[in-house]
């Protein structure tokens, strides 16, 4: 499919939270983004290096990519999503060097009809290997949905 729009243009995240950098590859299920990873101080320590656990957030921002092209290609506002959580993430590294070039793949396995969806989501680099499944809530109208829970 055409995925020729900016990736800031498809996530919700202000300019600097913004961690991937380009969509390779999506489709009706599934999405596929590369990033490098930043030495910008934002999670970068001294040693320049990122803790493998920011791989959750490059998934979720996957899956909010994955949101913002279906709802660009309908003509629909991008909204904010929900990471509810994950049952395990699993990784081959403790941290990801800075300037590692890294692929994430995110696959909606479930639908359900409240607005949650499940993504089984890879992460892979040179010698690097993450998985995880993420729980997300992603809302028709995110500012409806929070006004209801009083927010």
């Amino acid at each position: 499919m055409d995925f020729s729009y900016p990736i800031d243009a498809l996530l919700p995240q202000s300019k600097n939270m913004v961690l991937i950098d380009h969509v390779l590859e999506t489709g009706d299920e599934h999405i596929v983004v590369e990033l490098t990873v930043r030495d910008d101080g934002l999670f970068s320590s001294p040693e320049q290096t990122v803790p493998a656990w920011i791989g959750l957030e490059y998934m979720a921002q996957t899956i909010a990519a994955f949101s913002g092209f279906h709802k660009m290609r309908r003509g629909e506002v991008i909204q904010l999503g929900f990471l509810l959580g994950t049952r395990y993430y699993e990784s081959s590294v403790d941290h990801f060097p800075c300037g590692a070039l890294l692929r994430v793949r995110a696959e909606k396995i479930i639908d359900a009809a409240n607005d949650m969806s499940v993504f089984d989501c890879t992460l892979e680099g040179n010698n690097i290997f993450a998985s995880s499944k993420l729980n997300v809530l992603l809302p028709q109208d995110s500012k409806e949905f929070l006004a209801g829970k009083g927010i």
